[in-house]
């Protein structure tokens, strides 16, 4: 045979560090970014659904204002949207509490900590 095998091209079949990290990088961006931010909101959401009480004026999902007038159970609320008119409402679909000042309390943010502006403003600090 006129030609030989070229084994110092093959470069083996070993693990290849570079290679991989892109794909490291890709992952970590994605988390910060998209992953970790979201995680966070819904935690903040549950803490919320978790709190109401009786007496708590809240907006549902559907944008329909009232008062809670009982809590039946850990799933659903007794709500009166008009003076005599009350409904069941499941805790869920609760999109937030409204403050006693009429501004909406159940913001993404906790009401000590200032909006970031910018996509990368909760990063790296305020702008």
């Amino acid at each position: 045979m006129f030609i030989s095998p070229a084994y110092a091209q093959g470069g083996g079949g070993g693990f290849d560090l570079v290679g991989i990290m892109p794909l490291v990088l890709i992952f970590a961006v994605f988390y910060f970014l998209l992953i970790r931010p979201q995680q966070k909101k819904a935690k903040a959401h549950r803490e919320m659904l978790g709190a109401i009480t009786r007496g708590d004026k809240i907006i549902t999902g559907g944008g329909i204002m009232g008062k809670v007038t009982k809590v039946v159970n850990d799933n659903e609320l007794a709500v009166e949207i008009a003076e005599g008119i009350k409904v069941k409402v499941q805790r869920g679909m609760v999109a937030g509490v409204i403050a006693k000042d009429g501004e909406n309390a159940a913001s993404v943010t906790p009401p000590n900590q200032e909006q970031s502006s910018g996509l990368l403003g909760g990063l790296f600090g305020k702008k």
